[in-house]
């Protein structure tokens, strides 16, 4: 037979360990819920950051094809006015000489043209190979938006890769929470730094 202050005793320790499995249990909850929380914030820099890619691509390729739309339009030109310069110069012989000297002036107007259409860079910064208006600017120009629709391109996947293994480490830290497993806990904040590693890259 058990002692009235013996059952007591032993009332009291069944409480006390409760007690205590329920703090155990309270913090561990509350530190999946922190690392939750942390991962929510993550998935939401990365769902900006694939969304921000994306712009970003088609941004770089809309430069790209105008870039290269003025290109061409000043290789038209430039032709046209090469046409115009190595006519004029077919006729010289023919013109009398009053007119020559004109014809030549022209001429020589139409070569610098020429000239600078070919390359033209911007007189503010005109060491600067990604500003200006000749064939050459127009070139770097092009290739530099092209460059940087490529690394938006490249980046895009990593982005989307990411958001969907952190909503899967998000879905898991839920479950750690529900079953009080730190297993599950472990699996959810591993997928949440393979998806951190997965959108550094």
């Amino acid at each position: 037979m058990v002692e009235p202050a013996e059952a007591a005793e032993q009332i009291r320790q069944a409480a006390e360990e409760e007690r205590a499995e329920r703090g155990a249990t309270d913090r561990f909850r509350t530190r999946a819920a922190i690392g939750i929380a942390v991962l929510a914030m993550l998935l939401a820099m990365a769902s900006l950051g694939g969304e921000n890619a994306t712009k970003e691509m088609v941004n770089a390729n809309i430069r790209a094809s105008d870039t290269w739309a003025f290109f061409q339009a000043k290789n038209i030109r430039q032709t046209s006015v090469r046409l115009a310069s190595e006519e004029l110069e077919l006729l010289l012989p023919s013109l009398p000489p009053a007119q020559q000297e004109d014809a030549k002036k022209r001429i020589d107007a139409y070569k610098a043209t020429v000239a600078r259409y070919e390359s033209e860079p911007d007189p503010k910064d005109p060491t600067n190979p990604l500003k200006g208006e000749g064939k050459k600017e127009l070139t770097n120009i092009a290739r530099d938006w092209e460059k940087r629709r490529d690394h938006a391109q490249a980046q895009d996947p990593n982005f989307d890769y990411s958001t969907a293994l952190y909503q899967i480490a998000i879905v898991l830290g839920s479950v750690a929470i529900v079953a009080s497993s730190r297993g599950i806990l472990w699996l959810s904040l591993g997928m949440g730094t393979i998806a951190t590693v997965v959108v550094g890259q």
